[in-house]
């Protein structure tokens, strides 16, 4: 088929299961590599094949770099302990489990350590599109490991290749292996981030920005390549250097630009990678006999369930070195927790491209035997993932029975009400500097504490909620009715209504005349300047709306504009400075802190208008 069809039915296929996969209740991922099953019957599409190193080269990058992007940074820190084992030491031993299981099936030594090098890191996409059911801390546990843990798995396949190609190897070239690809890959992505940060900081340009973005990734991996280290690692460290310096080197156009380009970008290419997994599986079984089929299906499921197992294992051998003074979680809660962490661990995007790199035996000087087999094994695998893991994960982390997590919505509230305190506070000052009136002042003072009230009393209103939510739970279990009547009625509620539209007596809210009434007032002019005397009033009116050289004295609204843009901008500049400090000294975490940048650019753009391009 030609290239513009295949686009137009991949994209095809990608809209017809985001429409129909909430219906059916299945995860998107999972119904497009149906479809994509679906679609190999055919024989003209089965023919559909991407280049051995495309996954690689072109999906990689993009999807790695944006996982990174938005990956917390606090966790990582908190939880390295973890993360740094899970990213190695498993990676090895899943690998050597796998090729243990390849071996006793037939297959040989090199080919089942291929198998096992491209079978064995979970995957970061698969992770981030199946993983948000779990809680907060797991899930960015699970996407950290999956995010550092491809490194491992190309040394150990870059290895297994050179074995399978009769190179020479000693524990000697072993070691300078694993140092380049991770010093190297390290390196690679701390140079490419620093240049996009000089670049970056020195342009307020939306399109330069955003370009300079786009080709970080691919940057990074083309330096680590060139030096012969892992290409992986030096998107995940760029990215992750990027997301921490972004809010102080783009602006607000730029992150809002990227905010919307990036996530749909990132849609497309998993979406087609798992049409393309259908796709691929259907292909490699016809290619093989159908005696063969059998074996290799048992292959699969065995390389499986070694997975899993291995991973259970070793995450129980874990545990005493995760241990911290003060924390003692309950057996049942950890044994559950590892439970959920052994289902959520789902193989994806990495596995295909690694096991689709295997040289095919006319491009090398040697041959290696099974490339089918590796890649029929390899899909296998990811199938499984995705189609019994993800499923079964909702009903596992319904099993576990965690404890509620409200601490994102804590940091949250308190970084608001901080940003928003801090903002107020500065006002007067910011107010003289940037050569602002009292009305103006007064006006924006009196916007600002309605903000601060209505983020006190949301706050409230979930603290109460979750206390008439436990009565409740309560009451159920001692089947008993409440005899104070409580959950009729979520808390907060007058408090949060009043605090919302600012209409409460007494408040900040209330101070000076009406918005809209002063809005309305020249339209009111107008239509009663009719005849009755006051046509000159009318024109005055038109006059102060429509020029800026007026006496100061009647504060022209375009003046009253201009003063309440640039106080208003200054206290958005307050509050990102605070939030970032709040960033800094980890009060709150990254992604919350994400959340408010958000919204701060959204308000900043509303002000600001929209950069043009000629």
């Amino acid at each position: 088929m030609e290239g513009l069809e295949v686009t137009v039915l991949i994209g095809l296929t990608i809209l017809i299961g985001t429409l129909l996969a909430p219906r059916i209740r299945l995860a998107l991922p999972l119904v497009l590599v149906i479809f994509g099953l679906l679609l190999g019957f055919v024989p003209e599409l089965r023919e559909i094949q991407l280049p051995p190193e495309t996954v690689l080269l072109l999906f990689l990058p993009v999807m790695l770099f944006w996982e990174s992007l938005t990956t917390s940074l606090r966790s990582i820190r908190r939880d390295f302990r973890y993360i740094l084992p899970m990213s190695t030491l498993l990676v090895v031993g899943s690998a050597f489990a796998v090729a243990g299981v390849g071996v006793l099936f037939g297959m040989p030594w090199e080919t089942a350590l291929i198998l096992g090098a491209a079978v064995a890191p979970p995957d970061a996409t698969a992770v981030a599109a199946l993983g948000r059911l779990l809680p907060r801390r797991m899930f960015m546990k699970l996407k950290a490991e999956s995010l550092t843990n491809d490194g491992t798995a190309l040394v150990l396949y870059a290895i297994a290749v050179s074995l399978a190609l009769g190179g020479n190897i000693t524990p000697l070239s072993v070691t300078m292996s694993v140092l380049t690809s991770y010093v190297g890959g390290i390196a690679a992505g701390v140079v490419i981030a620093a240049l996009g940060y000089l670049l970056m900081r020195r342009t307020s340009s939306t399109i330069v920005i955003n370009v300079a973005l786009l080709l970080i990734p691919f940057s990074a991996f083309l330096l680590a390549e060139i030096v012969h280290a892992s290409g992986v690692l030096a998107v995940v460290v760029a990215g992750l250097i990027v997301a921490y310096v972004s809010p102080r080197v783009t602006t607000a156009s730029s992150r809002r630009q990227a905010d919307a380009a990036w996530p749909f970008g990132v849609f497309l290419l998993n979406g087609a990678l798992f049409v393309l997994i259908g796709l691929e599986v259907q292909f490699v079984a016809h290619e093989i006999s159908a005696a063969a089929i059998g074996r290799l299906v048992l292959i699969t499921l065995a390389v499986w369930v070694t997975l899993l197992v291995v991973r259970y294992l070793f995450q129980v051998m874990n545990v005493p070195f995760q241990r911290r003074a003060g924390t003692r979680p309950s057996p049942g809660l950890r044994a559950r927790s590892m439970a959920v962490s052994t289902v959520a661990g789902m193989r994806g995007a990495v596995s295909l491209a690694i096991a689709l790199s295997v040289p095919v035996a006319s491009a090398t000087e040697g041959e290696i035997a099974g490339r089918d087999e590796i890649v029929f094994v390899t899909a296998g695998v990811i199938l499984l993932s995705l189609l019994v893991q993800g499923p079964l994960l909702p009903a596992v982390v319904r099993w576990a029975r965690f404890p509620v997590d409200h601490i994102e919505d804590e940091e949250y509230e308190l970084a608001e009400r901080t940003i928003s305190g801090a903002a107020l506070a500065a006002l007067d000052d910011l107010a003289v500097e940037h050569g602002v009136g009292q009305e103006i002042r007064d006006k924006v003072r009196a916007e600002g504490y309605q903000m601060l009230e209505f983020s006190n009393a949301r706050a409230l209103a979930r603290e109460q909620a979750i206390i008439d939510a436990e009565a409740q739970a309560l009451d159920v279990l001692l089947d008993e009715p409440d005899p104070l009547g409580r959950g009729q009625q979520i808390g907060g509620g007058a408090d949060a209504d009043s605090a919302d539209d600012g209409s409460s007596e007494g408040g900040p809210g209330s101070e000076g005349p009406d918005a809209a009434q002063v809005l309305r007032q020249p339209e009111i002019a107008v239509i009663g300047g009719d005849g009755d005397g006051t046509e000159g009033e009318v024109r005055t009116l038109q006059m102060l709306a429509t020029s800026a050289d007026v006496d100061v004295m009647q504060r022209s609204p375009l003046l009253r504009h201009e003063e309440h843009t640039r106080l208003k901008l200054a206290l958005i500049d307050r509050k990102r400075e605070v939030l970032l400090g709040l960033r800094r000294d980890g009060t709150v975490d990254d992604l919350v802190v994400r959340r408010i940048s958000a919204r701060l650019d959204l308000e900043q753009v509303r002000l600001q208008g929209i950069e043009e391009y000629d």
